[in-house]
């Protein structure tokens, strides 16, 4: 928890207690159905919850920002961004309802009121976001055509409204491949652990 703290000194009570409870929870729930894999639940803060607020680091979402997660799995990024981020509003989906189930459960005891979970897969969701986040669920190229139509045309941000992935490695033929411009952050320029020398948010437009 202290390395949450850390990089985000500014967090209210109330966010540090619920970033704290996600432990607790996600072990609880682990051991029912497992989200996470073993051996990264001992370092969720690290590996999930510091992983998924890199995006924090790229953006900070203005109040009333829409963003959906697509691919949410146990909730990431998306657990950990409404945290931060209490103004904005957040759609998370994922197409396995066991993983919405603990999403559900989870958002539920941390008191979290701008997030909404459903069991979709991302081409049944309806309206229209910002942002759309994701970790790692699938090559962009195929990524793209899932949210094609459901970014708002009108970009509130110096960032213009996209989509943020969370990936690790190299993306060059990824991005090649996508034949889209693909702006990469490293997260190592935000983050000093070894875990995140691979990481970035790979930010791009959709246009309608």
């Amino acid at each position: 928890m202290k390395i949450i703290t850390n990089y985000f000194p500014e967090l209210l009570d109330e966010q540090i207690q619920q970033f704290a409870q996600l432990e607790l929870l996600y072990k609880d729930w682990n051991a029912q159905i497992n989200v996470i894999s073993r051996k990264d639940i001992e370092e969720l803060y690290l590996k999930h919850v510091l992983h998924s607020l890199g995006i924090a680091k790229v953006i900070s979402f203005h109040p009333n920002t829409k963003i959906l997660d697509v691919g949410t799995g146990g909730g990431f990024p998306g657990i950990p961004l409404a945290i931060l981020f209490p103004e904005c509003e957040f759609v998370l989906v994922d197409s396995i309802g066991k993983k919405i189930k603990v999403v559900n459960e989870i958002v539920d005891r941390l008191g979290l009121k701008n997030v909404k979970a459903y069991h979709q897969r991302a081409e049944e969701v309806k309206g229209q976001f910002d942002f759309v986040v994701t970790r790692a669920v699938t090559r962009i190229k195929k990524f793209i055509p899932w949210v094609k139509g459901k970014l708002l045309p009108d970009s509130k941000h110096e960032l213009k409204n996209g989509i943020l992935f969370l990936k690790g490695g190299d993306l060059q033929e990824e991005i090649v491949e996508s034949q889209k411009k693909v702006e990469l952050f490293p997260l190592s320029n935000y983050f000093s652990e070894e875990f995140f020398e691979t990481k970035v948010v790979a930010y791009t437009r959709v246009k309608k």
